[in-house]
């Protein structure tokens, strides 16, 4: 079951004090990125954060799941209503967190 487009929004508006949050939907849910970095995944109306030690920290509870079949565990994140704390999760998380990788340019070979 996919994620519904409102539930996917309000995910985002939440984690909003964090930074410039986009979503980008990926194999029929969505992975969910601050300033770049993705942090987390929104699968079947359900909320996961990256784990980190910070994150760790300011959980109100630890409750680790994978987001879907075949994944790794990830803090799921059943308190999704407190703004404030939401986005302190996804702040301090993110600094945890790698860079992306500059994307490679594509190569156009021409075949004749």
């Amino acid at each position: 079951m996919a994620s519904n487009p409102d539930f996917v929004q309000y995910i985002a508006d939440q984690c909003a004090k964090a930074g410039e949050i986009t979503v980008k939907k990926m194999f029929g849910d969505y992975g969910i990125y601050c300033d770049g970095i993705i942090f987390g995944l929104i699968c079947d109306n359900c909320f996961y954060l990256k784990p980190s030690e910070a994150g760790r920290s300011l959980l109100r509870s630890v409750e680790m799941r994978p987001p879907y079949d075949g994944a790794k565990d990830y803090f799921f994140i059943d308190d999704v209503d407190d703004c404030d704390y939401i986005s302190e999760l996804v702040r301090v998380t993110c600094k945890e967190l790698p860079m992306p990788k500059p994307k490679r340019k594509k190569m156009n070979l021409k075949t004749e």
